[in-house]
């Protein structure tokens, strides 16, 4: 059973009511990365490929800062920290203006024991503007039993030691 937005909302940090839905909490953009070199996948082990952050551009003077993005893959970084409680997995899905705008995000399941600022692979098929702070995805969390909890690499993947 999916759990209801205020309890995800408990399990995400630095969000705002408006963040909060029926069945999750919306995740904001942080930062949009492109990769520049090759990563690796082994049976063992894992290398991530060198990745450049985009700069963004200011259109207006009161208007946040904008990343203006071509077709193409980007990885992003949501803004929220988010902690899987146990007894949970997450799920995240593209807010539906992605979508309605030509993109797709594409993501991974978040285990138990889970706790960071995660990442996406961002589809852009058609050029976009997304500004840094805008909501693009949604964090839902269902009910599951796990053997154990989350210890892998990604552990408190970008947050600053004194955060997590």
């Amino acid at each position: 059973m999916f759990e209801s937005g205020p309890f995800v909302a408990e399990h995400v940090s630095d969000t705002d009511d408006d963040q909060i839905q029926p069945n999750g909490v919306d995740l904001t953009l942080e930062a949009v990365y492109e990769q520049r070199e090759p990563g690796r996948i082994g049976r063992e082990d894992k290398e991530i490929g060198e990745r450049r952050e985009l700069e963004t551009e200011q259109v207006a003077d009161d208007a946040p800062e904008t990343y203006y993005l071509t077709a193409g893959g980007y990885v992003v970084q949501y803004a929220e920290t988010v902690r899987i409680p146990e007894n949970h997995v997450g799920y995240i899905y593209p807010r539906s203006s992605l979508l309605r705008n030509s993109c797709m995000l594409n993501t991974a399941v978040w285990d138990a024991g889970y706790e960071g600022k995660g990442e996406g692979l961002l589809e852009v098929h058609h050029d976009i503007e997304i500004e840094t702070g805008a909501r693009i995805a949604q964090l839902v969390l269902a009910e599951a039993d796990h053997d154990g909890t989350y210890a892998g690499s990604y552990q408190g993947e970008n947050v600053a030691l004194d955060e997590f």
